[in-house]
């Protein structure tokens, strides 16, 4: 998606912008992850690029075609490519091939407490701690995403008519049950205190489920499907794109049922295509389809800063080192900005 920048007015550079360091690269900007204090940021053409402070950005060919999918997995970092490789790329760009599937597409990757997953079609492939061979788990329909409970023990793949949702008991056995809703499931994830499972669909809309007791529900209303969506700090809200506001869902006590989002509005009636959450407060980095970047205090509406100004094209990508120094945002256009985030003074 690309704005039209006859709709806007020309704005200054932002602090951040004028103190960071802005990158052209011309290539779309597909994920970013977080790794310590340094941002692996995955492109359109394959490759991947590291970002630390004070050191050089070089490019990493990982892949032939577009890097699908990236993961944190531990001090090094999971991609899927639309070339069939599943890779494990360490921060200093050393390269180890976990499996090639040939003209199959990764489209998903996990990791959590050394188990590593990756997805293509309807199957997932897990390895184990200290197993070559990976175990098989197949499912009826497409994978539309995977994601690891906070302790590793269940897996939920999201596929066409809900979520099936894996257990590990202690003798490393996995067995399934399925939560069910019509439609297409597509990104998944659990609550940071595991008591909710969300997905997006390929309707403009959310489903939740509570694991207690398996009461669910949807959460709508969206002018567009829901791309990003993210819980912040300890859980209390669900911030989502797909609207030409930040829709913050309340997730504390029995969840959003019967309860109002907050929204939280910016600058014109651009789309919000990428929200992340600002470690440790109660804040979100929210990007638009224009380009520009707002981080904003939850309950505080009016407590809203620019972190960058416009650059025509929806922004995709946002990441936060994890000692809150410096800060990634990318977009579709391959404009990446890379900044402190606070003064010189305070640090």
């Amino acid at each position: 998606m690309k704005a039209d920048l006859n709709n806007f007015p020309q704005l200054n550079k932002t602090k951040f912008e004028n103190r960071g360091k802005e990158f052209r690269l011309g290539i779309p900007v597909i994920n970013a992850v977080t790794v310590g204090n340094s941002i692996a940021v995955g492109f359109g053409d394959g490759t991947v690029r590291i970002f630390s402070s004070g050191k050089s950005s070089k490019p990493i060919k990982a892949h032939k075609g577009i890097v699908l999918c990236m993961a944190k997995d531990g001090d090094h970092i999971l991609t899927g490519g639309d070339d069939g490789r599943f890779l494990r790329i360490s921060l200093d760009g050393n390269i180890n091939e976990i499996s090639n599937f040939g003209t199959r597409w990764i489209d998903h990757v996990t990791s959590k407490n050394g188990s590593v997953v990756c997805t293509s079609g309807n199957i997932v492939y897990l390895w184990m701690p200290n197993k070559k061979e990976p175990k098989l788990l197949e499912h009826d329909s497409t994978i539309g995403g995977v994601a690891f409970d906070s302790k590793g023990r269940k897996l939920a793949v999201s596929r066409y008519g809900g979520v099936t949702l894996w257990k590990k008991d202690y003798s490393n056995k996995w067995t399934s049950s399925d939560l069910i809703w019509k439609g297409s499931h597509n990104k998944v994830i659990f609550s940071p205190d595991d008591r909710y499972l969300v997905t997006s669909m390929q309707e403009n809309q959310l489903h939740f489920w509570r694991l207690k007791d398996k009461i669910d529900s949807v959460m709508s209303g969206y002018g567009a499907k829901v791309k990003s969506f993210a819980f912040v700090g300890d859980s209390k809200y669900l911030a989502t794109s797909g609207a030409n506001v930040a829709v913050c869902w309340p997730f504390d006590g029995d969840g959003p049922v019967g309860r109002e989002p907050i929204c939280l509005p910016y600058v014109g009636k651009q789309l919000v295509t990428f929200v992340e959450s600002f470690p440790n407060e109660n804040a979100i980095l929210t990007g638009l389809s224009d380009g520009s970047v707002y981080l904003s205090e939850i309950e505080k509406a009016n407590n809203t800063i620019i972190i960058r100004s416009f650059t025509e094209f929806e922004v995709s990508a946002i990441a936060v080192t994890d000692d809150c120094s410096h800060l990634l945002i990318g977009d579709m256009g391959g404009n990446i900005l890379w900044t402190s985030i606070w003064d010189e003074e305070k640090n």
